[in-house]
């Protein structure tokens, strides 16, 4: 049995041992997995996935992927007439793939994001479903070749509310497409957890008295809060509900700081704050969907041929075309997630220090940037606000206030998000935890007591 966090940002798995969580070592990728996924063509995915499966779940699979697994089979017949490999890649591996050649092949980071959507017609649930699926074949792959043991039972993350603009319809479907492509790669038993209640069960296991805590994880797709009265006297039940206070979460996370810091701290790079020859400002309407990573319509509007179109006409009338250019060559070599990117490693970065160089060369060949805390903390704003707004409608929800604010998840490491908080809410006692292992451990001790 394990801890499964399928995260936006990484994916860890988590087993007890001598009781007490321990994470798992995936030998390709070490403790944490980056959740992205790359493939030559996207059309082969099916096909790889199909090649993982059981004998058994091979015949169900392609009475429902007929179509699609003979389109990639003839896809596979082509690269294998170039001589391109077929195979995927996960994690750091999957990036590097992409970084290489930004205009070939298909990459993807964070699906859980789009998990929610609306609007998804049957086919794209239906590659969502598979792209999900082989992650999971890859990471149960990876634990099972680590731990010497075949795994069965998992209990996985989830958080208060996927990304949907459709509520509880939006949740049943990311849990639908979740659960489908587990149990699809072998894990018969699966559970969820709320992850900021697993976070809260880690933390609880360091308690030696009764404490209203007040769980914020922010992740890499959404923030959520939980209300829990916690204390040793509980540690044991299965049964938590009378102590689960109140919840709330929201689409705001890593990605959307990420998102923010490249649209306001990078994109002036490419003329986003720049005139028209008119005098009038730029239109940024295309610059917004450009790093739009996390938005299935916003991305297919920028990469359309009619928007390739609209930015030539903007360059043309563009008073610093040679701004726009950059934007151009960001279209046409597809470099959103390289842009991205970057601006995720500036963010990581100045969790640590109080300043960093952003390298644009990829855009220009002399290009870098420079980024500072204030600036991250002004082109954020917003996120943190709504993060401010989940906490107090939580307390709200709870009739209570918290005694201990409990902050995990990997966006959480930077001290512009905890000084914010810490300034925000006074009168609680602000522990940070484990910013990547919080869930994951949490998920792992909820799992050995569902599956006994």
């Amino acid at each position: 049995m394990i801890g499964f966090d399928y995260g936006t940002s990484n994916c860890a798995v988590g087993v007890m041992e001598n009781n007490c969580p321990k994470m798992v070592n995936l030998p390709a990728h070490g403790n944490l997995m980056p959740s992205t996924l790359y493939a030559p063509d996207r059309d082969i995915i099916v096909s790889w996935l199909f090649s993982q499966l059981s004998s058994a779940e091979q015949e169900l699979f392609k009475k429902r992927r007929m179509q699609p697994l003979q389109k990639g089979q003839a896809v596979l017949r082509e690269l294998s007439l170039d001589g391109i490999s077929s195979e995927l890649s996960f994690g750091d591996n999957a990036l590097a793939n992409y970084l290489a050649e930004p205009d070939e092949g298909y990459y993807i980071k964070s699906p859980k994001s789009f998990l929610g959507a609306s609007g998804l017609k049957q086919p794209q649930v239906d590659l969502f479903e598979d792209i999900v699926a082989a992650m999971m074949a890859h990471v149960k792959q990876q634990t099972e070749a680590s731990l010497k043991q075949n795994i069965h039972q998992a209990v996985i993350g989830r958080p208060i509310n996927f990304q949907g603009l459709k509520g509880e319809e939006s949740n049943q479907q990311a849990i639908d497409i979740l659960t489908n492509a587990a149990k699809r790669v072998g894990f018969s038993d699966v559970e969820f957890q709320f992850e900021p209640v697993a976070a809260g069960f880690e933390y609880e296991a360091s308690l030696h008295a009764e404490k209203r805590v007040l769980v914020v994880d922010i992740g890499g797709g959404t923030t959520d809060c939980s209300m829990i009265l916690m204390g040793p006297q509980y540690v044991d039940s299965v049964d938590r509900s009378a102590q689960l206070l109140a919840h709330a979460g929201e689409r705001v996370g890593g990605n959307d700081f990420d998102i923010q810091l490249a649209f306001r701290g990078l994109m002036p790079n490419l003329g986003a704050t720049s005139q028209l020859k008119t005098g009038k400002p730029m239109p940024t309407n295309s610059y917004w969907q450009a790093v739009a990573i996390n938005n299935i319509n916003e991305q297919t509007a920028f990469y359309s041929a009619a928007n390739g179109r609209f930015l030539q006409s903007l360059q043309r009338d563009a008073e610093q075309p040679e701004l726009v250019s950059r934007l151009y060559k960001l279209y046409r070599e597809r470099l959103s997630y390289q842009l991205v990117n970057s601006a995720e490693r500036a963010k990581i970065s100045l969790s640590n220090s109080d300043k960093h160089s952003v390298d644009l060369t990829f855009l220009d060949q002399t290009l870098m940037q420079s980024v500072d805390r204030a600036l991250f903390q002004q082109a954020c704003n917003k996120e943190l606000q709504v993060i401010s707004r989940l906490m107090r409608d939580t307390m709200v929800q709870a009739n209570c206030s918290p005694d201990v604010i409990f902050v995990t998840g990997g966006t959480a490491k930077s001290p512009v998000i905890s000084e914010f908080i810490k300034q925000q809410f006074t009168d609680a006692e602000l522990v940070i935890g484990d910013h990547f292992g919080s869930v994951t451990a949490g998920l792992t001790r909820w799992a050995s007591k569902i599956f006994r």
